[in-house]
């Protein structure tokens, strides 16, 4: 009988490591994958810093595959990560918006690319190093469930998945915490047991997100204009609006005489509006680009807990349909900097309902 293929995304980590461990010990006949991501004029930055796309990051998988006696390959990816990543990326700040580029990669190169390729050459499924749960529900809908260890969960970054990608999706490692994965990748010996957790964004290892959107533009970048208080009075002047999210306070460069923030951003008039830290509150967002995972649609209203950044511990609210690809989310008490750009991911107890992009109201 021939075993169960599926390939497995090694970035050259500790989790993926481990999650193609995991499933050659579960009995899959596993291929170790990493994708070729990164541009090539940066390559010598890249390989300084090393991250998830990091020229590294091959050499590490590779000799974690030879280890665990796997297949092992490295699949182009590049010009997809160019326009669904960093074009994308660049092209939100142009918006005045804030986008996370990590959901973007996670819906249409780690799945839809590696996916499709993985198919093509005879898988069944594809496997990462995530820390969330696939599961079916009474309903035949996969959704996600937040992994065993709520410090490290990364089903906010995955929510945008399809039925079809979830169905041949596995994810060996949610079921543990980080500190026993760790602890698994010690006693089988694995090179990258103590490797620390890529941070920030793999293409821009600088983190100077501004400089970056100034090469990709090319004469696009919005030029600098004005700071305003909500009613248009003029504050001062800023660098531009690539240069600022909503909620920020350090690096404004402005000096009033008490804190401020960013509260709104005004890229058809190039303004900033600054306010205090009460004016960053609000209790409503609007959001599009949806993807349910849990229902197949939203019917009238429901109450769900909802994360509207990465790192948002969460907060009840109620969401309702307002259109064909759109939902007005009210909360119950005021939240910290409703983002444009960033992702609402909404949840049922532990389980992905779904989520959107939030947009301007």
């Amino acid at each position: 009988m021939n075993k169960i293929k599926v390939v497995v995304g090694m970035s050259g980590g500790v989790d993926s490591s481990v999650a193609a461990w995991l499933l050659k010990e579960q009995g899959y006949d596993v291929i170790g994958v990493t994708m070729q991501i990164w541009q090539d004029e940066e390559e010598t930055v890249l390989e300084e810093n090393g991250g998830c796309c990091g020229l590294s990051a091959v050499e590490d998988a590779r000799r974690v595959a030879s280890m665990l006696d796997i297949p092992y390959y490295v699949m182009n990816f590049k010009s997809e990560f160019k326009k669904n990543v960093m074009d994308y990326f660049a092209a939100e700040y142009l918006r005045g918006r804030t986008p996370n580029p990590c959901i973007a990669c996670n819906r249409y190169v780690k799945w839809e690319s590696l996916l499709k390729r993985s198919m093509d050459i005879g898988a069944d499924y594809i496997a990462t190093g995530h820390y969330a749960r696939i599961v079916q529900l009474p309903n035949g809908r996969y959704t996600l469930r937040t992994s065993a260890t709520a410090a490290k969960d990364q089903t906010y970054a995955l929510y945008n998945l399809t039925q079809y990608q979830l169905a041949h999706t596995l994810m060996p490692v949610g079921d543990y915490t980080k500190e026993e994965i760790r602890a698994i990748a010690g006693q089988i010996g694995l090179r990258t047991a103590d490797k620390p957790d890529s941070q920030e964004i793999c293409f821009i290892p600088d983190h100077d997100y501004a400089g970056f959107i100034e090469r990709e533009a090319k004469g696009k970048v919005p030029p600098a204009g004005n700071f305003v208080t909500a009613d248009g009075q003029i504050l001062g002047r800023h660098k531009g609006i690539t240069h600022y999210t909503i909620g920020q306070r350090k690096g404004l460069g402005i000096a009033l005489g008490s804190p401020v923030f960013v509260t709104e951003i005004r890229p058809e008039t190039d303004e900033v509006v600054l306010g205090s830290n009460e004016d960053v509150f609000g209790d409503t967002l609007c959001a599009d680009s949806l993807n349910f995972m849990s229902i197949p649609e939203l019917e009238g209203e429901m109450k769900v807990t909802a994360k509207i950044r990465y790192n948002h511990k969460g907060a009840p609210c109620t969401v309702r349909k307002t259109g064909k690809d759109r939902v007005i989310c009210q909360f119950h008490e005021p939240v910290r900097a409703i983002t444009p750009g960033q992702a609402a991911v909404f949840y049922d107890g532990d389980l992905v309902v779904g989520g959107g992009t939030i947009i301007k109201i």
